[in-house]
């Protein structure tokens, strides 16, 4: 069996975060699903998915921390075809990656106890973002 449905969220700014725990879940107790998994894909280019303790100081490291590693730069092959200044958007989240899979057992994701499951908007202009998650098993 699958089941599929999408959740909608508008970004403000480069770094913002959110917990989409609660909302997956949701969809996974809506789905009637006892075992398999749970797929949750950001359509788009420039935000990503993943599994972070949601708690403050690694809200604010994460993003920090890829502002290292790909700072706004001219120099990205990117900005020279496109000129618009995310090229480093597009690095960050295609480094962490625009999925994330979840085991489920009797109808529940099996995440650890500091284990959320997070949105990171890496671009540098507010989005409206789909996110769409499949859930698959019996």
């Amino acid at each position: 069996m699958t089941y599929q449905d999408t959740i909608t969220l508008s970004t403000s700014v480069e770094g913002e975060m959110h917990d989409l725990t609660e909302d997956v879940a949701k969809i996974v107790r809506q789905s009637d699903i006892r075992v398999g998994t749970v797929h949750i894909f950001n359509v788009g280019s420039t935000a990503s998915i993943g599994c972070i303790e949601f708690e403050p100081g690694l809200v604010h490291d994460l993003p920090t921390e890829m502002g290292r590693l790909f700072p706004p730069s001219r120099h990205y092959g990117h900005e020279q075809t496109w000129h618009d200044g995310n090229g480093h958007s597009h690095l960050q989240a295609t480094t962490l990656g625009p999925d994330l899979t979840v085991p489920i057992r009797e109808g529940i994701m099996i995440l650890g106890t500091w284990q959320q499951i997070f949105h990171l908007e890496c671009d540098i202009k507010p989005r409206e973002r789909r996110i769409i998650v499949t859930v698959m098993g019996d």
